[in-house]
């Protein structure tokens, strides 16, 4: 990645992107000490411009932005990192620092989520009681959801048929881990045969 730190008085624009919802977390800048600190701890680092030295994302709340990719745009003066937040990115404790109404890729932090209690179980959760029941259980979940599921299409309400499509949705998503699989890997199947 050849960038460009020529331009801007040596400071390339950041974009922090979440790596599974794909929100836009906040924008800062990098020089190229930042750059290199962030390749090699693999958390992200800017250049303050207030503070006027480098600045760990998290270093006094830790809420560091782990690194899953770095991508330069067309010109190389633009950094865009697409990021596993540790907690809330903006120093007003939101998400984002954005003001977005909702998560819109929620299905994808919900993974996450399922994902965690698979790696770190909690007592009582019951993504950890349906992973102890099995493979046979989990499927059967699935099932009786999307039989749920068209019941509610052809004769309930359109909030009973939200409620049991989001079932339905969790289960899979559910069904997907316990196979060692990911939403990820169904996008691109989708995309690939809707070529």
């Amino acid at each position: 990645m050849e960038l460009d730190f020529n331009k801007s008085d040596g400071l390339l624009p950041v974009i922090i992107q979440d790596e599974q919802t794909l929100e836009v977390l906040m924008l800062g800048y990098m020089n190229r000490e930042a750059f290199q600190k962030t390749k090699e701890e693999g958390k992200v680092t800017f250049f303050s411009r207030s503070k006027k030295r480098l600045w760990t994302k998290g270093e006094e709340s830790g809420n560091f932005l782990y690194v899953k990719s770095i991508h330069s745009d067309c010109d190389n003066d633009t950094i865009l990192i697409k990021a596993d937040p540790l907690g809330p990115t903006c120093h007003t404790g939101s998400r984002s620092c954005f003001s977005t109404n909702f998560n819109q890729n929620f299905i994808f932090k919900l993974e996450q989520i399922v994902t965690d209690r698979y790696e770190n179980p909690l007592e009582g959760s019951y993504v950890n009681s349906l992973h102890k029941k099995g493979i046979n259980r989990i499927a059967q979940k699935v099932g009786e959801e999307g039989v749920e599921t068209v019941v509610a299409a052809l004769n309930q309400t359109e909030e009973d048929l939200i409620n049991e499509a989001s079932d339905l949705v969790f289960h899979l998503i559910v069904l997907l881990k316990e196979k060692n699989l990911d939403l990820k890997t169904i996008a691109e199947n989708l995309e690939k045969r809707h070529k």
